[in-house]
């Protein structure tokens, strides 16, 4: 957060919804490639790729959000970010805008049922008459009994 009261925001759409990544969270954005599968790891996870020497689990936010595999194209982005000590990328459709926002207009999420997309959510902000859902990377990123970071879940 900045001094004034404001953070940025990378604003990317899986399909008619728009979301948005702290933009310290993220290393970088490079476009779609091919990754390779790993056995027994939930549909969501795309599998892994080569980035400079690192390998980078790829999850399938889509797919994540219990919305179908995502039929990735050339036109496809991965948004690669730090959660916790450790490095992975998000397969979206498109990259949108880096929107900056006031802390004070962040809303909560409302709590319709627990299991939903919107555990996931941090919170919600409009930005020129459009919904954002802010991610909570933690939460995207926790698998059962151990998260991404290689913490314990709690």
């Amino acid at each position: 957060m900045s001094q004034d009261g404001s953070q940025q925001f990378i604003s990317f759409t899986i399909g008619d919804e728009e979301y948005g990544v702290d933009i310290m969270a993220i290393r970088e954005i490079k476009g779609w490639s091919a990754s390779t599968a790993l056995p027994n790891t939930p549909a969501y996870m795309r599998g892994v790729i080569n980035l400079r020497g690192a390998i980078v689990p790829i999850l399938d936010l889509r797919a994540r959000f219990s919305g179908g595999l995502t039929e990735a194209l050339a036109r496809h982005v991965i948004i690669v970010v730090a959660v916790g000590s450790r490095v992975a990328g998000i397969l979206v459709d498109a990259v949108a805008d880096i929107i900056t926002v006031a802390t004070a207009d962040i809303q909560p999420v409302p709590q319709i049922s627990s299991g939903e997309a919107s555990d996931f959510l941090a919170g919600l902000v409009t930005v020129d008459g459009r919904m954002v859902a802010l991610l909570d990377l933690d939460r995207v990123f926790a698998f059962g009994d151990e998260d991404l970071s290689g913490e314990r879940a709690a």
